[in-house]
């Protein structure tokens, strides 16, 4: 598995450095051909997975199942479990998407392109939530949850390795220890680095652009107001380098201490905006979108526009985006998930780790997504945010809506936590990458952590240096590679049920 997935990794990174624009122009082919393709089958299997979740926590007699033995205590307290999962989760996107998504859907949603209402104005408000809210709400987490639980049950209740082959162990049996699973276990791997791979490059951007914000260092971006090579590979080393010692010393310290932190930082930049920020406006908009959202979402989640219409071309560069993307996220956030919930019924597993997040998502939204919106509809940003670039209209909004002083202020504690964001992603892929490869044993040697720390980190260098769309076309096989995985975990939902009634009977 070791040797074959290096080869595999080296072959499509070599690929998109050296030949970016002839592997971006070929994945991005594939990538639109397979989401138009299969955007129905996206829309109802995410769904699908999300009711799978529910109903198993729902039923009296599988919600009180326990991942552990019987009567075994949970390994970490509810505030560090949570805090851990919203970190490997959402962590670094919602940094950059809490303003971005919201502001994309005020001026871009399907009522909007329907002509029911007119982009940017009060009239769009509702339905620029609604979307933001399913796109990181409830679904996202039904596809980390399903894949955790399914990989959880096997491990702490039936003693099997973490890993992805073993979910499938009811179908397929004895057969997993062979090529079958190789490839099973391998393709997480993959999945798990280009996803890795591609938030830390990203998130890289937001760290270097927010720190010449608070910096004035102009040299620090090119005329183009993105950042240098230079400068993303500097904050690309220091991003590594600490994830590469958080998780040499484990879960237990390192990772728990970061994601405690990030909890702890991001309640502090969430009060900012409750308090300095539209508190009418906030609290309103939150009660009459989270009420929007709920009694829409069987609607909208099984809403198909049709291809090759503007309704079609955004749900497909939107919706079925974020579902094969979060798709693409399972294998690494779902084996995390499964490894810090140990001791945990179905029940608190599935509510606890869906439910919880995605409250804590929409509050980001309604906060920090609502204070750019209203700026923007009283006129006092006149555009400013809505013109800027995805990793600055955060830092735009906070100079709009703070005293320079304040804003200043704001911005380094808002820098600080996309670090600690950026680290504990990278951290937490370095454990489940050696998870996998020890075949399912947690506890892997320091120069495997180091190894795997090193590989990633030459990967996202590679990329940056060579730019020319390197990244993007790493996002591009990562999605791709989401469709075969999405069927992988359909077969997951059928193995955990066959084995719990099994184990019922």
């Amino acid at each position: 598995m070791t040797i074959g997935s290096k080869v595999l990794i080296t072959a499509l990174v070599l690929w998109a450095a050296l030949y970016s624009d002839q592997a971006l122009s070929v994945l991005s082919a594939m990538n639109s051909a397979l989401l138009k393709m299969f955007n129905v089958y996206y829309v109802y299997v995410v769904s699908f997975f999300l009711v799978f979740c529910i109903v198993l926590a729902s039923i009296p007699a599988t919600g009180k199942l326990q991942l552990g033995r019987e009567n075994e205590k949970p390994e970490y307290s509810n505030f560090s479990w949570f805090s851990m999962m919203f970190s490997a989760g959402m962590g670094i996107g919602l940094m950059v998407f809490s303003t971005a998504e919201p502001l994309w859907h005020f001026g871009n949603n399907p009522e909007i392109i329907n002509g029911q209402v007119a982009p940017f104005s009060l009239d769009a408000v509702p339905s620029t939530f609604r979307y933001a809210f399913l796109h990181y709400g409830l679904h996202p987490w039904g596809i980390y949850v399903v894949t955790g639980l399914c990989m959880a049950y096997f491990a702490h209740t039936r003693h099997l390795p973490l890993t992805i082959r073993t979910t499938l162990a009811p179908l397929v049996g004895r057969r997993l220890n062979g090529y079958t699973g190789h490839i099973l276990d391998m393709t997480a791997i993959i999945a798990t680095l280009l996803g890795v791979a591609v938030t830390i490059g990203y998130g890289v951007n937001q760290l270097v652009t927010g720190f010449s914000e608070i910096s004035g260092f102009d040299w620090l971006l090119s005329s183009d107001q993105t950042p240098t090579k230079s400068t993303l590979i500097f904050a690309l080393l220091i991003v590594m380098t600490l994830s590469i010692i958080s998780a040499a010393t484990g879960i237990g310290r390192g990772i728990k201490y970061l994601s405690n932190l990030n909890l702890v930082l991001s309640l502090l930049l969430l009060l900012v905006f409750l308090f300095f920020g539209p508190l009418f406006f906030s609290l309103k908009l939150y009660a009459s979108a989270l009420f929007d959202y709920l009694i829409l979402l069987p609607e909208i989640s099984t809403q198909v526009f049709e291809i090759n219409t503007p309704s079609g071309d955004w749900q497909e560069t939107g919706t079925i985006l974020y579902w094969a993307w979060w798709v693409a996220f399972a294998p690494f956030v779902g084996l995390f998930l499964a490894r810090i919930s140990k001791g945990r019924s179905i029940r608190e597993f599935v509510f606890g780790a869906m439910l919880a997040p995605a409250a804590m998502c929409f509050v980001w939204m309604v906060l920090l997504g609502g204070a750019a919106v209203n700026l923007e509809l009283s006129g006092a940003a006149d555009g400013r945010i809505i013109n800027a670039s995805a990793s600055a209209q955060l830092f735009e909004t906070l100079n709009i809506m703070l005293s320079s002083g304040m804003a200043k202020a704001v911005s380094v504690l808002s820098v600080v936590l996309i670090l600690t964001f950026l680290v504990t992603s990278a951290d937490s892929g370095v454990l489940v990458l050696n998870t996998i490869m020890a075949g399912g044993n947690s506890h892997a040697d320091l120069k495997h952590k180091v190894i795997w720390g090193l590989i990633l980190t030459i990967v996202i260098g590679t990329l940056l240096i060579v730019g020319g769309g390197g990244l993007e076309a790493l996002q591009k096989a990562m999605i791709i590679g989401a469709l075969p995985f999405s069927m992988v975990m359909v077969l997951m939902c059928v193995a955990v049920v066959k084995q719990i009634i099994h184990d019922k009977k």
